[in-house]
């Protein structure tokens, strides 16, 4: 097994870090797998791979939204602070609330 050394800044080592236990996964091991879904043998390109997904999804939730926000607004917010913590614990948004 080859082992590789690389240098990350901080920020870019806390945002892995929560990713990773959000994962439920140690360090090295989620990074691994990072670098698995990189070197894709099917030839799948991790950063575009999944933009129609994406993009799916983007549009049903914004669909969702808007309908619970015009019948419910209170729950609407109540549905965005739930999916804020969620996003928070697995490591998806910084503790600023942004990624």
């Amino acid at each position: 097994m080859v082992r590789i050394s690389v240098r990350i800044d901080d920020a870019l080592y806390e945002r892995l870090n929560r990713r990773a236990t959000g994962a439920d996964l140690s360090f090295s091991t989620f990074v691994r797998s990072v670098l698995e879904q990189a070197a894709d043998p099917g030839g799948r390109y991790i950063y575009s791979s999944q933009d129609e997904i994406l993009a799916t999804c983007i549009q049903i939730l914004s669909i969702v939204a808007t309908a619970t926000g015009q019948q419910s607004p209170k729950a609407l917010e109540q549905a965005k602070a739930d999916a804020r913590e969620m996003l928070l614990k697995r490591g998806l948004l910084g503790r600023d609330g942004v990624r």
